[in-house]
């Protein structure tokens, strides 16, 4: 577990918890008054095949009364939890989690009985979007896609300034078609966008086609930048994917930007310089997006939960004005 304390972009507004669940780890911190970033930590994500919605909300409980303690002053109004795989954010649902095991689970209910506070329920890569566009590189864009791209591939929509998440499955672009005749993805499909162009895919087909060990995409980048001919052919092959799939998301969905995070944008210009120019070159009459770095790294999910939460209650405050029930 690790605990730190930063002063975060959120601004003032009122006092939230929000916890940001990993398949491996959840990120969670009381964000104050005046928007500072308290108490963050990294805890393991628990992981109970009998009960994995209840283990995860029991942990989410238990984190944010040690989130309490730690700052006795401070009271928050609401709790933000985003989760992966499929969300329903509207019911309050996650319909489906691979790496958490779990299926059609209230989570949103269970979160508020665990914490005695309301909550705004999501998805982790929404949140991450929705805190890009609000507080980072995808301000400004009307229509804007964020990608996250690490162990697997996964995206936001922003389109005319809102979210879009087609009913909790919108925003799957790494189980978008790269291969027909590829390899079999864990989502069940075959030749998936991820099993060629995410971090987790380039170590993977690199150690399997060159015998050579490799930890993650940064070790692949390397090994073809002094000039081992399979690290860029992996290498090459993931970009060339990247440049596909996106240039079928511009004809498509047009947006006037993509924003990339993650784990493999960390490579910087040896991603966005070749991933820019085969685009260009698959693009015609197309408007063509701009390609930005993400600027909020490994918090944005974090602060597009606290968002959220902060949403949530304001929400709740203006029907308590108007008399209107939320």
């Amino acid at each position: 577990m690790t605990t730190a304390d930063a002063p975060g972009p959120l601004g003032p507004g009122v006092p939230v918890l929000a916890f940001d669940v990993g398949g491996t780890d959840t990120k969670s911190a009381l964000i104050g008054a005046d928007g500072a970033v308290l108490g963050l930590r990294r805890t393991p994500t628990p992981l109970d095949p009998a009960d994995p919605a209840g283990a995860v909300v029991a942990s989410i409980g238990t984190l944010a009364r040690a989130h309490l303690d730690e700052a006795p002053g401070i009271a928050p109004v609401a709790v933000g939890v985003s989760v992966p795989g499929l969300v329903d954010e509207v019911s309050g649902v996650g319909i489906f989690a691979s790496n958490l095991g779990w299926r059609d689970a209230p989570i949103r209910s269970l979160a508020e009985a665990a914490t005695g506070l309301p909550v705004a329920f999501g998805h982790d890569v929404r949140a991450a979007g929705d805190a890009e566009h609000r507080l980072g590189a995808a301000r400004g864009y009307g229509d804007v896609v964020v990608l996250a791209i690490g162990t697997g591939i996964a995206s936001s929509l922003i389109l005319d300034g809102r979210p879009y998440a087609g009913g909790g499955y919108a925003g799957e672009f790494g189980h978008s078609l790269a291969d027909p005749l590829g390899e079999p993805c864990a989502c069940g499909a075959i030749g998936c966008l991820e099993t060629i162009a995410s971090a987790g895919a380039i170590a993977r087909r690199y150690r399997q086609a060159s015998g050579n060990p490799a930890t993650g995409a940064k070790d692949v980048l390397a090994a073809a930048t002094t000039g081992d001919p399979v690290a860029k052919r992996v290498w090459n092959d993931a970009v060339e994917a990247l440049a596909q799939a996106l240039a079928r998301l511009v004809a498509n969905l047009a947006p006037e930007a993509i924003v990339i995070g993650g784990g493999l944008a960390q490579s910087g210009t040896a991603l966005f310089e070749p991933l820019g120019e085969r685009l260009d070159a698959l693009l015609s009459f197309h408007r063509r997006p701009a390609l930005v770095h993400a600027q909020l790294g490994d918090d944005a999910g974090l602060l597009g939960t606290a968002l959220a939460a902060r949403d949530l209650a304001a929400a709740r405050a203006a029907s308590r004005t108007t008399g209107v029930a939320s």
